[in-house]
């Protein structure tokens, strides 16, 4: 009776010695299908060869031997006959053994770089020539596998603030080159139903904080701001700006209206440099003396932008304004009749330097910096942007340079109820927030925020908007404090664009931006 069962034995011994190949063989195709779809996803960046460079990692990633199968093949994606594609092919299709989509339930092929948000990579079949038995092969015959996966993508450490490409109509891309330098004068929106417009700015939904303009108060005043990372690519817009939202934004300038701008719960610091065109009476407060009251912060008779100023001819020398922070594009504050007037909310660049430096830069008898003395004093080049300059300040805070101590109150001699001028926040440390934050290292400048660049007029964007695409993130500088002034209102943010965002990778100790990229399988 043994010998006769042996045989049996012996086959079924030999089904389950060839069925664990196949099992094994299995799970090492589809092994190699999820790698490769995985190092293929995280080149998905939306930006120029994102495609090609996907399908490169997977082959990459593919080139190996396998031990459990016999047709003397590697393991591999089959691209193009198992050559690299060319860094010069932007094309997303066409692409053997690598399909791309623009949605994981593969509803939509991709066919640009920008649109390939999911690969999905299909291993070639291999062979297994069974050892004891053909039953196993008789069921399974070759064994393949595919896998799809993703990127997600997410912004961290920055206030969730959008605006709409003020330039959507003819710039959808938004090229950054042609608005580095530039003032961007943006009016704020985000409550109703109604569509949202180029040059308007609003926030966006972290799903966290407050409910409605606490909320925001709260991401935008305060230095921690609350809630989760954003998407990187696909944005939710989040309603509830009102004035007391950009009341937030002016903490950073040393400005606080009473518990209002900074909600309970987080700081409000000021930037070390807080330099505006409002002042206040040299023995004031700590309490209204730091809000905009008459007993406070004002706007003084002959402040910068009081009255419509030239387009393209800086004051007169002889001209000094009582006040003046860093200013707005001087076609943003001419008269609209004057040829030069920017009826747009892209500006030209071009901002009355000279007078600045010679209304903030006062020496101890009187005189004044003149175009070249701020040029030679400070070594920047006579068309140096705002930033710049007030970069420079940040670095040369307290010398006394030709006369003139940097970020020194203005005028120095005030006393009583004169209203006087401060470059270094006085606030800020009342209101128990510190001296004023040092941008550096791992410490974020309270001026300087990124923001997502939407089409807004595209993707229909209302006051509750999901999921819409980002089409760049940029740093933007914020110039003046949101104030109600004779030629702005504040419901107005300026700024002056910096260029696009840097975004550090995942754990980077960068204080100003993080993003971090995490690729998943899907299937």
């Amino acid at each position: 009776m043994y010998a006769l069962s042996l045989f049996a034995l012996v086959g079924i011994a030999g089904v389950a010695f060839d069925y664990a190949r196949v099992a094994g063989m299995d799970s090492e195709l589809q092994n190699g299908a999820d790698q490769a779809a995985l190092a293929g996803a995280t080149q998905l960046d939306h930006e120029d060869g994102a495609c090609s460079r996907a399908a490169n990692a997977a082959i990459a990633l593919l080139n190996n031997s396998t031990l459990l199968a016999n047709d003397n093949g590697g393991l591999r994606v089959n691209i193009n006959g198992g050559s690299s594609v060319g860094a010069g092919n932007d094309s997303c299709t066409g692409i053997s053994g690598v399909t791309f989509y623009q949605d994981r339930d593969k509803t939509n092929v991709a066919t640009t770089d920008e649109d390939a948000r999911f690969i999905e990579v299909a291993v070639d079949d291999r062979v297994a020539n069974y050892a004891f038995t053909p039953i196993v092969g008789a069921f399974f015959g070759d064994i393949s596998a595919k896998a799809l996966a993703g990127l997600g993508s997410s912004v961290c450490k920055v206030p969730p603030v959008m605006i709409c490409n003020p330039s959507e109509s003819t710039d959808p891309d938004f090229t950054i080159a042609n608005y580095v330098g530039k003032g961007l004068k943006l009016v704020s929106v985000g409550n109703g139903s109604g569509s949202w417009a180029p040059g308007n700015f609003g926030y966006l939904d972290t799903q966290a904080g407050a409910n409605g303009a606490p909320g925001l108060r709260q991401a935008l005043g305060w230095e921690s701001a609350p809630g989760d990372c954003i998407a990187a690519t696909g944005v939710d817009t989040k309603p509830g700006a009102t004035v007391t939202v950009t009341d937030a934004l002016n903490t950073r300038f040393d400005i606080y209206n009473t518990n209002v701008s900074c909600p309970t719960g987080g700081a409000c610091p000021a930037s070390i440099n807080s330099l505006k065109d409002v002042q206040r009476p040299h023995n004031a407060n700590t309490g209204n003396g730091c809000s905009l009251k008459p007993q406070g912060w004002q706007l003084p008779s002959g402040y910068y932008g009081s009255t419509p100023v030239s387009a393209t001819v800086p004051l007169s020398t002889s001209v000094i304004p009582t006040a003046m922070g860093h200013p707005r594009d001087m076609c943003h504050l001419a008269d609209s009749t004057d040829a030069g007037y920017c009826g747009g909310p892209v500006g030209n660049g071009v901002w009355d330097r000279d007078t600045y430096f010679r209304t903030n830069y006062v020496r101890s008898d009187g005189s004044r910096w003149t175009s070249s003395d701020w040029q030679n004093d400070t070594g920047l080049p006579s068309d140096a942007t705002r930033y710049a300059v007030y970069s420079w300040e940040i670095d040369h805070r307290g010398e006394v340079i030709d006369g003139v101590t940097v970020l020194g109150a203005q005028p120095s001699s005030a006393t009583g109820n004169t209203l006087q001028a401060y470059g270094e926040p006085v606030c800020s440390s009342a209101q128990g927030y510190g001296s004023g934050i040092v941008p550096g290292g791992a410490i974020a400048d309270r001026r300087k925020i990124s923001v997502a660049v939407v089409n807004c007029t595209a993707q229909d964007v209302k006051g509750n908007s999901t999921d819409v695409p980002v089409k760049k993130w940029i740093d933007v500088f914020l110039v003046e404090p949101s104030l109600n002034r004779a030629l702005t209102n504040n419901g107005e943010v300026y700024v002056e664009v910096i260029g696009e965002t840097s975004l550090a990778g995942g754990g980077s100790a960068e204080a100003q931006t993080i993003r971090r990229d995490v690729p998943y399988l899907v299937q």
